[in-house]
């Protein structure tokens, strides 16, 4: 079993009135072949105030298209249903200007790459401080803070690394500059697309335990959009599974990974490495992930599903709450066996 260890804000759902982002039926098409490939289909979750959510899924399951969704950067038209409700307002709505504006003031993002999200071109300090400079602060005011925000995100020495570039800085330091360019438009929501994944395991400990305190610190909302089940389970107060472009399953993290009711849940919890045997892995998931570009009818993870059925193969289910706060998209909920 996982063992989930979250931080204690924002542990208790806020109410439905009081959701910070809701995405409801959320659709989008890329692209392909001569025609379109539906990449989310119908995904629903929410982010209350100061709460993590965490998004998981193996590769090609749509999590990353759902945040780029949300902060607006993917191709115009991408996006061809549903609704982005950013406190009551439809994100989907909004005029090019608006939507702009709200990029990095109230909605900000932390790329998987700080290598290739960063400008190599432009010093450290330059970039940190772009959203600061547009809203028309003085220079020593700008560097000012640039320089409080690289401390905040734990860069050594930050007054003498503002006019260090890119490349003259670690992965980690990196990745650190990317928060402190995250943070510098006072976001209310962070949406932190796998921060982790380039880093060793110890710069990944101190960069989950960084955006844990900031977090609290600052009455943040994150999505944690990550493959990986161990980073959701100790960051994350709620957890959002996606298979194939859709929601698999949804509810408190340690919950979910408790008693997972989805097979796709639980086949993830169980091939987490394993601490307590010799065994690299505890249980592989078996088959070939589906993409929504193979995606099959019915249930998409039915070819991979001991509990299949003929209703998994032609009958896709609906996502349907089977608790408080929990939600499944499975025909045979009740019969998951337990991890």
């Amino acid at each position: 079993m996982i063992r989930t260890r979250v931080p204690a804000a924002g542990t208790t759902p806020a109410p439905s009135s009081e959701q910070l982002l809701r995405v409801d039926g959320l659709a989008v098409d890329l692209p392909a072949h001569g025609g379109t490939v539906r990449v989310v289909d119908g995904v629903s979750f929410d982010v209350p105030p100061a709460t993590t959510v965490g998004l998981i899924g193996e590769s090609g399951s749509g999590k990353t298209m759902t945040a780029n969704a949300i902060i607006g950067l993917l191709p115009e038209g991408a996006t061809t249903g549903g609704e982005l409700r950013w406190r009551g307002d439809d994100l989907l709505r909004l005029d090019r200007a608006r939507r702009r504006r709200l990029r990095g003031h109230e909605i900000a993002m932390i790329f998987q790459d700080p290598l290739a999200a960063l400008n190599p071109t432009q010093t450290i300090g330059r970039q940190v401080g772009e959203i600061l400079r547009r809203a028309g602060q003085r220079r020593d005011e700008v560097r000012r803070r640039v320089v409080e925000l690289l401390d905040r995100a734990g860069v050594p020495e930050p007054a003498q690394r503002i006019g260090a570039y890119p490349h003259e800085f670690s992965g980690g330091m990196r990745q650190r500059a990317m928060i402190a360019l995250a943070l510098a438009g006072s976001p209310a929501l962070l949406l932190a697309d796998e921060p982790t994944t380039a880093l060793d395991v110890t710069v990944q400990a101190r960069i989950l335990r960084l955006l844990r305190s900031i977090q609290q610190d600052e009455g943040l909302a994150m999505l944690l959009v990550s493959h990986d089940l161990r980073v959701v389970a100790h960051t994350a107060h709620q957890v959002v599974v996606m298979y194939a472009g859709r929601v698999a399953e949804r509810g408190p993290t340690a919950s979910v990974l408790a008693r997972p009711a989805h097979p796709y849940t639980r086949a993830l919890v169980q091939s987490v490495p394993a601490v307590r045997t010799r065994t690299a892995l505890a249980h592989p998931l078996p088959g070939t992930p589906a993409t929504p570009a193979n995606r099959p009818a019915g249930c998409a993870f039915h070819p991979r599903c001991p509990l299949a059925r003929d209703r998994c193969r032609t009958e896709q289910p609906v996502p349907r709450p089977i608790a408080p706060d929990r939600w499944t998209a499975c025909h045979f909920a009740e019969e998951v066996p337990e991890t």
